[in-house]
């Protein structure tokens, strides 16, 4: 009996020490092959069925990624009720990744009635959060409840991580609330989802509160806080952090480094970001791409590139460094080092996937190699639409329509176009104004039901603008649901640019009713309309409303104010708005010479020249037809030449067909006509009809006949389609009495469909715009401008006015000449503002077409008679009266 008792106690020590010993083993198993020997040992001693050491296998296996192993141990087992077995199957599943076949075991374990434990949900919970199965998980949830298993900690970290990861933050915050005891990890899990769905507020504010509670942060609160402080661009806490992360010796993390890193760089302090990646000892991928592609999102397009060859010698990038490489070689338009990033992609044996493909697209066009481009493009097996548009657009940039119209086709037939592919496609027919195409692509639009994209419907109103039909364009703005600023800014520029700036008008009061606020391209597009009109006071209300939004520093805005205000007869308003600019463009100076121009001060867009040479801005063909225009205008001809001999030989620019136009203007203006004529002989290029328009209208004006008339036939010759050539020459004739070519040229302007512009003038009194034209009888107070006329007519007779006949072209009797020069618009416009303003108040008047010779001489008159200062802009220039004489010295 004593016998058999020491043998049993042996045999259970012998055991005791046996399972020990195999536990230890298995549990500092290092390799595969150490873990294979052990489990064989199990085998032999028969213990694989073991719910103790099976149990152990499955984890270990898992643990070597290895979960077919983990399989195999069990179901030797199987099937059991073993509920250790199965939480150790279902956790080794849920470690690879093995999600979907986790929740299958959970399923087959409740089927088979084996009870889990609170060790089986985190598992099962996590491979729900990871799958985004918010049913399956919501179904896990309602087991762990009915199994009283609520309260634990571990379940209700998962729990509240789970619905975190669902985006179910109102769910996270119950179930965190709901929870008797809370760890570090509860606080992560909440504010790691938070972080993650972009609450950054509230993980800060979560983050405040774990502290008050005494909770430690640890590497994991750190790394879900700072993307909140990247996020908010919250810099002072983002440094507290930091300071903390020192101070408990997390620096060491490389994750929490790398966050930090990435904090850094939304806080745009290059300095900081690049100190704490060189400290790192431990570095990995993410450190490389945080930094490579931190310089990159920076602009500093070369570092990154530096930043990459560094990063090659010590550490094997992947996709995401090689595609941000790529970006910056496209942003620089370095194909070489372009073409070694991509051959060292082959070499290394990356798996291009289509996102890289669209980049290397995008590259190559960047660096003007369309030939790679399209190389890339017809080798890639998968291609998403970014793939076609990307490579349309490398046409579209490359200004090749023809192959961009191709390859939409073939996109059509081999998949299905998007709203980006429309928008581009609309911007091909802008681009060649091809109306018909546009309609074609409109009807796709429609087919494809894009019609109601607020961007597509943008495209399409500026297309219509641009290919001249401007009612279709407003039926496109009509037929639009939602308008957004951009919307509101197309239709204004349309307006503008059809010319209909009364429409334009009423677009901006719509706009501001809608309480569309306006930005820097909605006043680009209003200024111009006040300008047409010389709405000074609009003008003003507009340049107000530029400081209150804060575009004074713009430099196209200060631009436009200048033109504007030039073109509305205020040079000081222009003056001030030049002056107040700190950053001035060659836009800037050249707008400041042509107003001194248009005024007739050749003298100071002299000195503005000089001083916009000095200041180290460079003209350009703008600036030298506005500097030679302005001398033209001033009688400044020996200047104006020597600009024109500048422009050649000190700045290399080639003259146009517009600065020998203008270089005829300042000899003919001046009445160097034989000169004038001689320069045109000499020309290199062949004389437009605008060259010989500018002479023939200083023959006419200075009455050299016989240069005139053969001037004349020279511009009939040209056939141009701008009927004021028309005119001008039909004039010359009407001069010289030819009223047969006189009307052979009528009747050749009608033929070809052209219309001749009725002239007309306006004023603006008390806020409102009255419009007269040539010979107009129904205007109100017509009467008493007429009597108004006959009266100023008899006191300039008394002063020595005889009328000049000649500018009335006419066939007709010489009383009806005279009436007819005292129904020119400007006159109306003038009596009626003598009638309706105060005495000595100044005028301004606007003339669509060009002053005529008498009406020039009657306005001297009307200043000094009246004592009225006049101010008159024609097509050409503006006109001060005062006191008998005008700004223009007769140069106009």
């Amino acid at each position: 009996m004593k016998t058999t008792t020491k043998f049993s106690t042996l045999h259970e020590a012998t055991n005791q020490f046996l399972f020990s010993s195999l536990s230890k083993s298995l549990s500092s198993a290092s390799t595969t092959k150490q873990l294979h020997r052990i489990h064989s040992i199990i085998i032999t001693l028969g213990l694989e069925k073991s719910s103790f050491f099976s149990g152990k296998l499955i984890s270990k296996y898992a643990q070597f990624k290895d979960p077919k192993s983990s399989f195999s141990v069990f179901y030797q087992v199987s099937p059991t009720a073993n509920v250790y077995q199965w939480n150790s199957v279902i956790r080794a599943l849920t470690h690879n990744g093995l999600f979907t076949k986790a929740l299958g075991f959970y399923g087959k374990m409740r089927k088979l009635d084996v009870l889990p434990d609170k060790c089986t949900f985190p598992s099962v919970i996590n491979s729900c959060a990871a799958l985004v199965d918010i049913e399956m998980g919501q179904v896990v949830h309602e087991n762990v409840l009915k199994m009283g298993l609520g309260s634990d900690l571990y379940i209700g970290n998962a729990l509240v991580d789970m619905y975190a990861r669902f985006g179910c933050m109102d769910e996270a915050l119950k179930m965190f609330d709901g929870m008797p005891e809370r760890d570090v990890v509860s606080w992560n899990s909440l504010i790691s989802g938070y972080s993650a769905n972009g609450y950054w507020v509230e993980a800060l504010e979560f983050y405040s509160m774990s502290r008050m509670e005494g909770i430690m942060p640890d590497s994991f609160t750190v790394s879900s806080v700072l993307p909140a402080c990247g996020g908010l661009v919250n810099v002072k806490e983002g440094e507290l952090l930091h300071c903390l992360v020192e101070k408990i010796g997390l620096h060491g993390d490389v994750v929490v480094s790398n966050g930090l890193l990435s904090m850094y760089f939304k806080f745009n302090r290059l300095v900081e970001a690049r100190r704490i990646f060189d400290e790192m000892v431990i570095r990995d991928t993410v450190s490389w791409n945080t930094l490579i592609c931190g310089y990159s999102q920076m602009e500093l397009f070369k570092e990154s590139i530096e930043l990459f060859m560094l990063m090659v010698n010590r550490f094997k990038p992947d996709l995401l460094t090689i595609t941000t490489v790529l970006r910056a070689c496209g942003h620089l338009r370095d194909l070489e080092f372009g073409k070694f990033v991509h051959e060292y992609m082959k070499k290394g044996g990356f798996q291009s996937d289509v996102t890289a493909d669209n980049i290397l697209i995008d590259m190559y066009a960047k660096c003007d190699d369309l030939v790679a481009s399209r190389e890339v493009f017809d080798r890639m097996m998968c291609k998403d639409s970014v793939s076609w548009n990307s490579m349309i657009n490398c046409y579209i940039q490359h200004l090749n329509y023809d192959e961009v119209l191709k390859l939409a086709m073939i996109m059509k037939v081999d998949m299905k176009v998007d709203s980006v592919t429309c928008v581009m496609l609309l911007s091909v027919s802008t681009q060649l104004a091809d109306k018909e195409l546009g309609k074609e692509i409109h009807c796709d639009i429609i087919k494809l039901g894009f019609d109601s994209d607020v961007i597509v419907n943008n495209s399409m109103v500026d297309m219509y603008a641009k290919c001249g039909l401007i009612n279709d364009s407003l039926k496109v703005f009509e037929n639009m649901k939602t308008h957004d600023r951009v919307t509101w800014n197309t239709i204004v520029a349309a307006c503008v640019q059809s010319g209909d700036f009364t429409l334009g008008l009423r677009m901006i009061n719509q706009m501001r009713t809608e309480g569309v606020m306006p930005d820097a391209a909605t006043v680009l597009g209003i200024l111009p309309m006040c300008s047409f009109f010389a709405s000074k006071r609009q003008g003003k209300e507009i340049h107000g409303c530029i400081f209150r939004f804060g575009f004074e520093t713009d430099v196209p805005t200060g631009n436009a104010l200048i033109e504007m205000y030039s073109k509305c007869g205020s040079l000081k308003n222009s003056i001030q708005v030049f002056d107040r600019m700190k950053v001035r463009d060659v836009v800037t100076w050249t707008a400041m010479i042509s107003a001194y121009g248009m005024y007739g001060e050749g003298g100071k867009a002299l000195r503005a020249f000089e001083d916009m040479k000095a200041t180290g801005v460079v003209p350009d063909h703008v600036t030298f037809v506005a500097i030679i225009y302005a001398c033209s205008h001033s009688g400044l001809v020996e200047e104006g030449l020597a600009c024109f001999d500048q422009m050649q030989k000190d700045y290399n620019l080639k003259p146009r067909i517009e600065h020998y136009a203008c270089v005829v203007d300042l000899l003919s203006r001046s009445g160097l006509i034989t000169k004038a004529e001689d320069f045109i002989n000499s020309m290199p290029l062949k004389p437009d009809a605008s060259i010989w328009g500018s002479l023939l209208s200083a023959c006419r004006s200075s009455g050299n006949i016989l240069v005139a008339e053969r001037v004349a036939e020279r511009i009939l010759e040209q056939k141009s389609n701008d009927t004021g050539y028309y005119v001008l020459a039909s004039n010359v004739y009407a001069i010289l009495g030819k009223w047969d070519q006189v009307r052979m040229i009528r009747k050749s302007i009608r033929a070809r469909g052209l219309k001749k512009d009725p002239g007309c003038s306006w004023i603006e009194i008390k806020r409102r715009l009255y419009v007269f034209g040539t010979g107009d009888k129904f205007f109100e107070q017509f009467e008493e401008v007429n009597k108004l006329l006959g009266i100023i007519s008899g006191l300039m007779a008394k002063e020595g006015y005889v009328a000049d006949l000649r500018y009335v072209l006419h066939d007709v009797e010489e009383d009806e000449k005279r009436d007819m020069l005292c129904g020119h618009s400007e006159r109306l416009a003038i009596a009626f503002g003598l009638l309706n303003t105060e005495p000595g108040t100044p005028l301004q008047i606007m003339k669509n077409l060009r002053v005529c010779g008498d009406c020039h001489t009657v306005t001297k008159y009307i200043s000094m008679i009246m004592q009225r200062e006049i101010l008159v802009r024609d097509a050409n220039r503006f006109h001060l009266f005062k006191d008998g004489t005008c700004s223009c010295g007769d140069h106009w």
